[in-house]
């Protein structure tokens, strides 16, 4: 166990360390006299998304490649967290000269070391392609990616070494909890939350600091803190990363909810799905462990708390909390009835506060920095700022932090790129499966809680994936109920049967076999689940439907007409040859799948036999389009 002393000699001996990593507010000229401390530090991504693209073997490889050149005690090497930019990775950045790499391959670790680590010279074909007015390379945080964010929640990721708690200290790690213990009271640390305008970022925004008050209020022999990082949605990974890459912050924040509202056990339920997280978790409260920050004296201030992790099995449903509760217990993981709320009755049967895992990331900079601070960045009403996993039709997809009220065109064209190859930016979906879609003329609102419901979206968890014109929007409006109609736990009938009726219908409509009154049936069944279904996954399934009816009913009204404006609906799909673009080359005739392209008795200007298309015998994958260099094939 570490002495409150000990644990503050470790902050400033890894800060020095760090230093040439520009963090902690030290200077270049501070690192020259630092004596051990590291001239330079090469940081690689891993994160899911890099380290699926090999950035362990690279990280190794420069690890050896130091140490055969002798260089392996002046350079330092560290696996981080995901840096944001997933679509460029794998992504190592140099400092303290700001060398930031990107798509980086195993076999680029020689030219690495050698022309910049050794030579002095950044490998120019590997750096990040934007460039300042004068012609240099922007350093990471001058990159448009990342200059419209500000990193709160994110803080760590992509900047410390997730499994050295070391590092952590030297970010003022554990002094937020060693603050409230030593110096504030339960309810005095509940009302700096409350003060501070926090609203719960698993999707529904509920006050951070009315769920600690009470559970805090509850009476109970013995209360539990919980974590929620059952995160689900499609294309969602906001959570799954603050794991990844700053795995202490979290445990910090349970260990400052336990102490406000009176639990001395936590439990952080996550997805077995996630090993990197999983281990990166494991790690971390080993090592709480071994410095007494994790026990019954926790930092030697009195107060006891532990933590123990409990393995989802990827059931969409247990994002719900009284769901999540009902499997960590091991049993069927469904909701339960309300009242009795967690806070009363949650975790075997005793009071219970849930959080979600982006809500914890929070906690310690608004006790470290102060209520005020926190409440001075968003909006009235949607206080500090909001991590989105961007994924979808986006040059630069990956993970951003943005204040609350940033309007959704920052996001999609000064942060994300905007839609590759000239595409028109069509809509845009927040919340996955719960939220709705936001058409391109709404791309100026503000993405906060109140804006978001007010044009029948919501805030969610924080998935936001962008769609362009090729996209169709009664096709992803199917997409996404195929997608709770298959989590459904089944428990109430309105989502079980309802869904899965509305679900046909859509189908129906894809297919061109709807009319428009069935696109007023659907309309009103949508509002029937909403209104009776029992957990939140059944109450926001229709918003998909409900919100491209809204935006996009001439869609909805073409298909029924037998057209699917974007090409995308298959049923309603024929493809065909244009005899004046024909030049009989017989490149889509070899390369179709099933043999229903053939030669007929017409002619082309050179000689040859144009080509049709058999529409019985023709899947419509699309396959002849994209080979024929003439462009004679079109939908």
């Amino acid at each position: 166990m570490k002495t409150l002393q000990e644990l503050q000699e470790i902050r400033e001996r890894t800060k020095a360390a760090l230093v040439n990593r520009k963090v902690c507010g030290a200077t270049e000229a501070d690192a020259a006299s630092e004596s051990g401390a590291a001239r330079t530090h090469v940081l690689v991504c891993g994160g899911t998304g890099c380290t699926s693209g090999n950035s362990k073997i690279i990280h190794d490889r420069l690890i050896e490649k130091l140490a055969e050149r002798g260089l392996d005690k002046k350079i330092q090497v560290i696996m981080t967290g995901c840096f944001g930019l997933c679509s460029k990775g794998p992504i190592v950045v140099v400092y303290p000269d700001d060398s930031f790499y990107t798509h980086v391959k195993p076999e680029d670790v020689d030219a690495i070391v050698e022309e910049h680590l050794v030579g002095g010279k950044p490998v120019e074909r590997l750096l990040h392609a934007e460039k300042d007015a004068d012609g240099v390379f922007k350093s990471i945080v001058e990159t448009d990616f990342y200059k419209s964010q500000k990193r709160i929640v994110l803080r760590n990721c992509g900047v410390i070494d997730p499994e050295n708690i070391d590092e952590y200290l030297a970010y003022d790690g554990y002094k937020a909890y060693e603050k409230v213990a030593s110096s504030m009271t339960p309810q005095q640390v509940i009302d700096e939350i409350k003060k501070s305008g926090l609203r719960g970022r698993g999707g529904a925004g509920f006050t951070t600091g009315l769920k600690w008050q009470f559970t805090h209020d509850a009476q109970g022999d013995e209360k539990y803190v919980v974590c929620n990082a059952d995160e689900g949605d499609p294309g969602a990974f906001m959570d799954r990363s603050l794991l990844e890459g700053d795995p202490h912050a979290v445990i910090e924040a349970m260990m400052i909810a336990g102490y406000a509202v009176g639990a001395t056990h936590g439990v952080i339920y996550v997805r077995a799905e996630y090993p990197i997280a999983v281990h990166r978790l494991e790690v971390a409260i080993k090592q709480a462990h071994e410095y007494g920050i994790l026990g019954d004296n926790a930092l030697g201030l009195g107060h006891k708390f532990d933590l123990e992790l409990r393995l989802g099995a990827g059931a969409f449903v247990c994002g719900e909390e009284t769901a999540l509760l009902n499997s960590s217990e091991g049993k069927r993981g469904e909701p339960r009835q309300r009242p009795p709320f967690p806070a009363v009755k949650g975790l075997f049967g005793k009071p219970t506060l849930i959080n979600n895992v982006e809500t914890y990331g929070n906690i310690t900079q608004i006790i470290l920095n102060g209520a005020d601070w926190f409440a001075k960045i968003g909006t009235e009403k949607s206080k500090g700022t909001k991590v989105f996993a961007l994924g979808g039709k986006l040059e630069n997809v990956g993970l951003v932090e943005i204040p609350m009220g940033t309007t959704l065109r920052t996001i999609v064209e000064d942060i994300g790129g905007g839609c590759p190859g000239g595409k028109k930016f069509k809509a845009a979906q927040t919340g996955g499966p719960s939220g709705g879609c936001i058409p391109a003329s709404l791309i100026d609102t503000p993405i906060d809680y109140d804006s978001l419901m007010a044009i029948g979206s919501m805030m969610g968890s924080g998935g936001l994936i962008v769609m362009d014109e090729d996209n169709c929007m009664v096709d992803i409006a199917k997409f996404f109920l195929e997608f709770t109609v298959d989590e459904s736990c089944g428990k109430c009938t309105p989502c079980r049967i309802g869904n899965k009726r509305l679900l046909e219908m859509l189908d129906k409509v894809t297919k061109g076999e709807a009319t428009l009154e069935d696109i007023d049936k659907m309309e009103e069944l949508c509002y029937y689940i909403k209104e009776n279904s029992l957990c939140g996954l059944g109450q926001t399934a229709p918003n998909p439907v409900l919100s491209t009816l809204r935006y996009f009913r001439d869609e909805y009204e073409a298909h029924c007409n037998g057209k699917c404006p974007a090409g995308v609906c298959k049923a309603l799909v024929s493809y065909k040859v244009d005899p004046a673009k024909c030049i009989g080359c017989t490149i889509c005739a070899k390369n179709c799948p099933v043999n229903a392209i053939s030669e007929t008795a017409d002619k082309a200007a050179n000689g040859r036999p144009i080509h049709a298309i058999d529409p019985k015998k023709c899947i419509k994958c699309g396959v002849c389009a994209s080979k024929c260099p003439k462009g004679a094939i079109s939908k």
